[in-house]
């Protein structure tokens, strides 16, 4: 893959979805990780409602210190693995509590994406993805995190043939244009929602089509219901 590759691609998806939207100020590390965990194998809105719970019972993210897994687990239960997304929670913030004496992540705003990465994947419960997000969604790197649409999309379309979403990263980041990385991600997340779904895909009327190699493409279209609404732009 080249990097003229991802330029064009990029082109395509932005003819058809536009230039997604930002917030005009970036949430702190530690918000955007714990919102990024509690994504994780559900949808925008349960993980948004379970975030704005999460807000309101504890106003600082040090009250989650001394607070029970099963109390939390309650408060974001709408998001789904509530007990699994409890338990990685409370370890990140004991974690800064032993180790750094503060319930807080800005200390990786003068890292590099390396640096930020590796202390990240270092938790229970973060894996690359959610690392990535932190970078690109608090600290404003240019960085395309990958998740299943991302993976499935890059894969199809035939820029990557990787067996795992973070092979898939990893070869997506190695010659990532500059500031194109949320304008990729996003787009190729809205193209895996609508489009390029995991079966049944609408080929015939995909805005990205005539690049795309994959070899089972089908003659399906249809009417496109665009769900707009991205959890990490509105933390």
């Amino acid at each position: 893959m080249k990097r003229s590759d991802l330029t064009k691609l990029n082109t395509l998806l932005i003819r058809r979805f536009g230039i997604p939207k930002r917030n005009s100020e970036f949430p702190d590390p530690l918000s955007m990780l714990i919102g990024t965990i509690l994504s994780q194998n559900t949808n925008d809105n349960n993980s948004f409602k379970a975030y704005n719970n999460l807000v309101m019972k504890y106003p600082t993210w040090d009250m989650l210190a001394g607070t029970k897994t099963q109390e939390i687990e309650k408060v974001i239960r709408v998001a789904g693995l509530g007990n699994q997304k409890a338990k990685a929670i409370k370890k990140v913030v004991k974690y800064l509590l032993n180790s750094r004496g503060e319930v807080s992540l800005d200390y990786l705003r003068d890292r590099d994406n390396q640096s930020v990465l590796e202390e990240l994947v270092s938790l229970d419960g973060v894996g690359l993805k959610t690392a990535s997000c932190v970078l690109l969604f608090s600290l404003d790197r240019n960085i395309c995190p990958v998740d299943t649409h991302v993976h499935r999309t890059m894969n199809r379309i035939g820029l990557v043939k990787a067996s795992a979403p973070d092979k898939t990263f990893m070869a997506i980041n190695q010659v990532l244009p500059e500031g194109i990385g949320h304008q990729l991600h996003t787009n190729l997340i809205k193209l895996g929602r609508t489009y390029c779904k995991p079966s049944n895909p609408l080929c015939k009327s995909c805005p990205v089509e005539k690049i795309c190699k994959f070899e089972k493409k089908t003659d399906k279209e249809g009417k496109i219901e665009e769900k707009n609404f991205m959890l990490l732009d509105n933390i």
